[in-house]
């Protein structure tokens, strides 16, 4: 399929690059997307949540009163966790949350949500351009032409531009990502996909290499 190719005046350069239909044709696969996305979810918890149980915390072993006698419930051990500053019961421990998914599982998830964003039309190709310094007014301005101000954006380059990371760091809504750095939650996490010419290539060969 074609697609125009916009420069950043956001005019129409003339030319057109064509899309895989193995990427950006495919019908979605939801179940695909879920997983990948439980997937990212997981693998950003840390795990290192921990309390002290009874056996953990300071304090005298003596008995605190008599067994029998007392009126009230007998009990042994200030560190009781019935007792104001004793254990947690069953306290939650550190533990590793990642989730293991097949990789072709993860491609089919990609792919389900570019194709998905490129059936809604909020996929928009730019020609490759730099920036001379970082500045983020530079940026912006070329998402005004583009149309996409005030949606939450994210714009791909085929490779790390320093300046164009730097001036896209500032954005309120917006955010510039390589391809390196592209994955399925970040693509459904956005309203609008902005490409250059060199992040599709560079998509497009991700894939074949990961089906080899």
């Amino acid at each position: 399929m074609k697609v125009d190719v916009l420069n950043i005046e956001g005019g129409n350069t003339g030319r057109s690059i064509d899309l895989s239909e193995d990427i950006w044709g495919i019908e979605p696969n939801e179940h695909a997307v879920y997983l990948a996305v439980k997937q990212y979810n997981a693998h950003q918890r840390q795990g290192t949540h921990k309390t002290k149980e009874r056996a953990e915390i300071a304090g005298s072993t003596r008995k605190i009163k008599k067994q029998k006698g007392t009126g009230t419930a007998r009990s042994g051990s200030i560190k009781s966790p019935i007792f104001r500053g004793g254990g947690r019961i069953f306290g939650p421990r550190p533990r590793n949350y990642k989730i293991k998914l097949n990789k072709k599982v993860k491609r089919l998830a990609r792919a389900s949500v570019l194709a998905q964003k490129l059936a809604q039309g909020n996929v928009k190709i730019v020609e490759d351009f730099t920036l001379d310094q970082p500045k983020t007014s530079q940026l912006v301005s070329i998402l005004n032409a583009v149309g996409l101000t005030n949606k939450k954006n994210i714009l791909v380059t085929g490779d790390y531009d320093q300046n164009i990371y730097l001036s896209g760091r500032n954005m309120h809504k917006s955010s510039v990502l390589n391809v390196d750095e592209l994955n399925t939650f970040s693509i459904l996490n956005c309203h609008n996909l902005i490409l250059t010419e060199g992040a599709v290539e560079k998509i497009a060969a991700s894939f074949k290499t990961e089906t080899k």
